[in-house]
């Protein structure tokens, strides 16, 4: 089997090269500038694995089985406006993602429930001011987005104690969650919502849901925690939210364009807690292995656990 691999960085490219050709005894692994050569016979490559490819690239391999996303989402696979057809994409999820988002939620919500960011700057100015919060059951917490990753987020809420309430576009029963789904019961979960967290996949349909729209219909002073990503988010919307008031505090992962520009307000709004697309970010040595091990799986049975639903956007 041959394995052509891109990431934009051509030293991570050959450390993700030489990383799974050792977990791949047998197989050929290399770059995808390697495999396109016509030398190396691009028609015989059967797997490429990438992040944020670019347009064009996955087109030169016409025989390809399938193409492997380093991450769980793969909306940046299909913003390849010439993406082969009909391939099927493999998502790389597993427990390491799971667990690090569950912590990733946990923290933050705990952080916007206790009031933290008021509570440092108060600190700041030698303050001794104690802030009184409900206690967690009294806190109506919803989690938009209801896959593997937002599951398992609502369900660490819920044993923490928040009222916890969940949205997805299909129906759902989670122990211990509240679920709603579909245009029908969106308003309702959104309704009473004091802190939302954003895991919903990126599509047509829920790129800019975080608008002035969706913000007025959350009670005054909600928190806003987006950790899915950044195209769901209308940036001068929230800015203008949180300026007036109808927005407490935001915690936000994820960025139009990343690295987030030095100049972007984001940075300087005293409200807003930015970190660098780190809530569920993926260790090289385990992706590794969940990549290895699906391709391994697919390569056997031509299909495997982690096949994502193209059409559907994840």
């Amino acid at each position: 089997m041959k394995v052509a691999v891109y990431l934009p960085d051509e030293d991570k490219t050959q450390w993700w090269v030489e990383m799974l050709q050792g977990l791949l005894p047998g197989w050929d692994v290399m770059s995808m500038a390697t495999a396109s050569d016509p030398a190396s016979d691009p028609a015989s490559i059967d797997f490429a694995v990438v992040w944020r490819p670019r347009t064009g690239d996955i087109a030169r391999f016409d025989n390809l089985r399938a193409i492997v996303s380093i991450g769980a989402g793969i909306d940046h696979v299909l913003a390849d406006a010439e993406l082969p057809q009909g391939v099927p994409i493999i998502r790389t999820v597993g427990i390491d993602l799971t667990q690090r988002m569950r912590e990733y939620v946990a923290l933050h919500v705990l952080r916007h429930h206790r009031d933290m960011p008021r509570q440092l700057q108060a600190q700041s100015e030698a303050d001794w001011h104690a802030i009184v919060v409900p206690v967690a059951p009294n806190r109506t917490v919803g989690v938009m987005g209801l896959g593997n990753l937002g599951a398992a987020a609502a369900q660490t809420l819920a044993g923490l104690g928040f009222a916890t309430r969940g949205w997805s576009k299909s129906p759902k029963e989670i122990d211990g969650v509240t679920c709603f789904a579909g245009a029908e019961g969106f308003d309702a979960f959104l309704d009473g919502c004091e802190i939302l967290v954003n895991l919903l996949p990126l599509t047509d349909q829920t790129r800019g849901i975080l608008s002035a729209g969706l913000f007025a219909k959350l009670p005054n002073e909600a928190c806003i925690i987006n950790c899915a990503r950044g195209p769901h988010l209308v940036d001068e919307d929230l800015l203008a939210a949180l300026d007036s008031g109808q927005i407490k505090q935001a915690t936000l992962d994820v960025f139009h364009q990343e690295p987030l520009p030095a100049d972007h307000p984001f940075w300087h709004h005293h409200t807003i807690t930015v970190t660098p697309h780190v809530a569920s970010q993926i260790d090289a040595g385990t992706g590794g292995r969940i990549i290895a091990a699906n391709l391994r799986e697919f390569a056997e049975t031509g299909t495997c656990t982690d096949v994502a639903d193209a059409a559907r956007g994840y």
